[in-house]
């Protein structure tokens, strides 16, 4: 199985459980600080893109083939995350702006590689949703750009909790999968390596 946002289960729960903090927390406390909201995005896009950019660079099998998709999402995640630590006192209307491009620019990249790679991929479906759902916050965000910081922070606490909950899924199905392979192909003890 090849899955453009490479790595192992356990990497999709740390990118899920960072989603899910940063989602909550924007949810819990709508009238929070710009700054602190601010570098809230700015860690979040800085573990999704390290991640995936880790898993583009190691030896991770499942990336063999597919490390420019790899790059280019991990990339756009901590350049994300470099221009908003780099910046941390930019306007509303500055940070609505690198949010909405971050997530049209992820969102497009995942629907991309979900149909290029639909013969290769799993739940290729999942994907396409995780690019759909990013590119929908983003055009909203622009679309709306008068809006107040309170539905700024609601939408983008509501769209970091989905993103989590489907990343938590997948790691779930990816754990599973990886459970039923070992149980159907048993590594064999004493095999030549």
């Amino acid at each position: 199985m090849i899955d453009i946002v490479a790595g192992d289960w356990r990497s999709h729960v740390v990118k899920g459980i960072a989603a899910l903090a940063f989602g909550v927390a924007a949810l819990l406390w709508p009238g929070i600080t710009l700054l602190v909201l601010v570098l809230l995005f700015g860690a979040y896009a800085l573990v999704d893109g390290a991640i995936t950019l880790g898993a583009a660079i190691t030896d991770d099998p499942e990336a063999r083939g597919h490390r420019g998709w790899l790059i280019l999402r991990g990339t756009l995640g901590v350049l994300a995350a470099v221009v908003t630590f780099a910046w941390p006192g930019i306007t509303a209307l500055a940070l609505l702006l690198v949010i909405a491009a971050w997530a049209i620019a992820i969102g497009v990249v995942e629907i991309v590689a979900a149909v290029r790679l639909r013969e290769e991929l799993r739940h290729e479906w999942a994907l396409v949703l995780l690019g759909l759902l990013s590119i929908a916050a983003g055009i909203a965000l622009v679309a709306s750009p008068a809006a107040g910081a309170l539905a700024i922070t609601w939408l983008i606490g509501w769209f970091a909790l989905v993103r989590g909950v489907l990343h938590v899924g997948h790691a779930w199905d990816r754990h599973r999968a990886e459970a039923a392979d070992h149980i159907a192909h048993p590594p064999m003890h004493g095999a030549p390596a």
